[in-house]
């Protein structure tokens, strides 16, 4: 029980991830495209780098969700981000052809990369804060500590909302 539950939180975290890098990335290559006239590229290699984007938030979801566990360490939130991004757009940087008057554009791209990655953390951090999706619990922790958590909270905005009335 317990394992389906966290399998079922991590694909949670997994999908919030990729629906927000997709989307994140598929806006800033829309604005490349527009602000340098970039039009010579299919859209097959377009939906192509879109779907990289979406593995690479999917899998940052469910490591995001791992790494926090129930502490909240900015350094390690921030650390995690930095390292997909790092990984991600430091791959794309093409070395065979590097020159000293294109780091700013390689510059560029590392940016990008750790900018989808912040953007996904956000929206993580948000759905974990309104518990959307369950932090990973710790070996010792019980499951369902944090799902009565979860409900208490859900009954506490009910009743605040009926009392508004």
């Amino acid at each position: 029980m317990r394992d389906t539950i966290e399998r079922i939180e991590s694909v949670k975290a997994g999908s919030l991830g990729g629906i927000a890098t997709g989307i994140s990335y598929g806006l800033m290559l829309t604005i490349d495209r527009l602000l340098l006239h970039e039009y010579s590229r299919s859209f097959v290699t377009l939906g192509l780098a879109v779907s990289i984007a979406i593995v690479s938030g999917f899998l940052f979801g469910v490591t995001y969700r791992y790494i926090i566990r129930c502490d909240r360490n900015n350094h390690l939130n921030s650390g995690a981000v930095l390292a997909f991004g790092l990984v991600r757009g430091l791959a794309q940087v093409n070395v065979d052809e590097f020159d000293l008057s294109q780091v700013w554009i390689d510059s560029l791209i590392v940016a990008k990369s750790v900018g989808i990655f912040a953007i996904a953390r956000y929206i993580l951090d948000r759905a974990l804060a309104k518990s959307w999706v369950l932090p990973f619990a710790q070996p010792r922790q019980d499951l369902s500590i944090a799902i009565s958590g979860r409900v208490e909270r859900e009954l506490d905005a009910n009743l605040m909302g009926e009392s508004n009335k």
